[in-house]
């Protein structure tokens, strides 16, 4: 499936945390969700984006933001990564890349000249109303936290009339 574009409604689903608790995205309705999208847990891209949403923590929940990150690792891995970084948010299992499949970020992927199927790394900015209103495709870890975070306070950049040069 193509990637949902900003306007149209979020695909919405219920998946196991790492409690292995099901978790739905429409129990946030009414709050801002950061659905981001991750390979793989406990390696170190993954790891450098998670602790930095961790390390926003304060900023995000002073914006009204939830964090949600989704990969297809199971619960018990998710718990384990979860309790090694501190990480103070819910992670998904999509083990079987139904939601990742909706969200269009599972496909085909190249590395060293290998092909195989995996995750894109993407991240979704939820609108309370359950909204997409920023779409972050190839996600570069670093800075990606204070990218979102300024979405955050402007949701929608395109809309904005362009300014005049002097």
């Amino acid at each position: 499936m193509p990637i949902p574009r900003p306007g149209r409604r979020a695909p919405d689903f219920e998946l196991l945390d790492q409690e292995s608790k099901p978790v739905r995205l429409s129990q946030f309705r009414g709050k801002t969700v950061v659905l981001y999208f991750y390979p793989k847990d406990d390696t170190p891209g993954c790891t450098r984006e998670a602790c930095s949403f961790r390390d926003d923590m304060a900023r995000y929940r002073k914006e009204g933001a939830v964090i949600l990150g989704v990969s297809p690792d199971p619960p018990e891995s998710h718990s384990r990564f979860r309790d090694k970084f501190h990480l103070p948010f819910p992670l998904l299992a999509d083990e079987d890349h139904k939601v990742s499949r909706a969200y269009g970020v599972w496909g085909k992927k190249k590395f060293m000249g290998r092909e195989y199927m995996g995750l894109k790394r993407t991240t979704f900015l939820v609108g309370p109303q359950g909204e997409i209103q920023r779409v972050f495709e190839d996600v570069r870890t670093d800075g990606h936290s204070q990218e979102v975070l300024t979405a955050l306070r402007d949701p929608e950049p395109e809309k904005r009339p362009a300014r005049r040069a002097k």
